[in-house]
């Protein structure tokens, strides 16, 4: 039985995390103890959010509209990629989990390395990322027309290229193949964590969101149902990037599958994601898409509030860039299950992992455009118990 209580509103270092290893201390240097000395065995700082870095005004992206790009005053921009980061570094994680969209509008390698590593890049080595549509699919809104990156930016990123900008195979992202498009688990202590792909509608996917035939996303989700079948860990923390159930639209409160408006068709994809995940008894399953926090409350995979045995989802797609709109308003969401959120201002969530418990903890840092620091005031913390 999973029970979550006192809820409120209101380290790695110079080792990459081993793709299904624990977090590994390099040294202990009393003047910098973060994050290079060894780690208690009591708890773990999980930072998390996603939906980051704008794209650069560069040479590069001259063709791409003004109000696209860093600078703009619809943006969060430099400065709010900046204050996320920070915010994070103040945490001292022992890593970070990125929910997909780390870099708009399409991922490029050079857009990562002069927005995204500007900021963010000093917690690199912590980073453990999941891809975001806008690592994969072309963007063609407001005027624009960049070619989709299927990832290639992504990987080269976070795993390292060669000389041309070839993506390395393996790396910190989860393996770069033909049959595998960097998926991966890693352990804190007893937390078992899976990074997930959801951007089946991708040419890398050949646009098959079928979870249950032979495609890309069917060997994905085979591979996660091996995954917990192995898992000894008492605790399991999963995130991908399109939320299954939303805080933004309406259509959330019933089977995904028929009601796909959360995250489209990959929202809906992850519905079988959600089924597994409940069986295995997860804890908490984190997503981005949206740009904004909320928590709903424990859910099984119909949607429906179980106390019980459900699972919370936490959405924290406020890492930087424009903020969207809540479906609805405090006390009266359009989806019920939606128990606080807020999308005027950027943050990230801090995690505290415990050996069979947990707490969390979102302030945000720095308000959106159009919003004063009343927005600062926003909290949601609280805790909760592994199964």
């Amino acid at each position: 039985m999973r029970r979550v209580t006192k809820i409120s509103s209101a380290a790695v270092g110079l080792a990459v995390l081993a793709v299904t290893g624990t977090a590994v201390a390099a040294a202990n240097q009393s003047d910098n103890d973060w994050p290079y000395a060894h780690h208690s065995a009591a708890s773990y700082t999980l930072a998390a959010v996603g939906d980051i870095a704008c794209e650069p005004d560069d040479a590069e992206n001259a063709a791409t509209p003004a109000s696209l790009k860093c600078g703009s005053p619809t943006l969060g921009g430099m400065s709010a990629e900046f204050a996320t980061a920070k915010q994070a570094t103040d945490m001292h994680p022992d890593a970070v989990a990125l929910l997909g969209d780390e870099q708009y509008q399409v991922g490029k390698l050079t857009d990562f390395e002069r927005s995204f590593e500007q900021a963010w890049g000093g917690l690199r080595m912590l980073e453990r990322p999941a891809p975001g549509n806008h690592e994969y699919y072309p963007y063609t809104k407001k005027d624009d027309n960049e070619a989709g990156q299927n990832g290639a930016g992504y990987f080269g990123y976070f795993n390292g290229h060669d000389q041309v900008g070839t993506p390395e195979t393996q790396g910190q992202a989860g393996d770069d193949t033909a049959d595998k498009q960097g998926w991966y688990s890693y352990n804190l202590g007893n937390w078992h964590i899976i990074s997930l792909n959801a951007e089946c509608n991708s040419d890398a996917f050949k646009h098959d969101c079928s979870t249950t035939d032979s495609g890309l996303l069917g060997q994905e989700t085979q591979w996660l149902s091996n995954d917990l079948a192995a898992n000894k860990r008492q605790c399991t923390i999963a995130y991908w990037h399109q939320a299954t159930f939303s805080a933004t639209t309406a259509s959330t409160a019933t089977v995904p599958a028929s009601a796909p408006g959360a995250g489209g068709a990959e929202g809906a994809a992850t519905d079988a994601w959600w089924k597994l995940l409940y069986q295995h008894h997860a804890t908490l399953i984190l997503n981005g898409h949206e740009h904004a926090y909320a928590r709903l409350r424990p859910m099984n995979p119909d949607g429906q509030y179980d106390p019980t045995h459900g699972i919370p989802e936490f959405i924290v797609g406020s890492g930087g860039e424009a903020l969207d709109t809540l479906a609805g308003s405090p006390g009266n969401y359009d989806n019920p299950n939606v128990v606080t959120a807020q999308a005027s201002a950027f943050g990230v969530m801090k995690l505290t992992l415990k050996s069979n418990s947990y707490s969390w903890d979102y302030k945000p840092v720095l308000p959106g455009p159009g919003f004063d620091s009343t927005a600062l005031q926003y909290s949601d913390s609280g805790s909760g118990t592994c199964n």
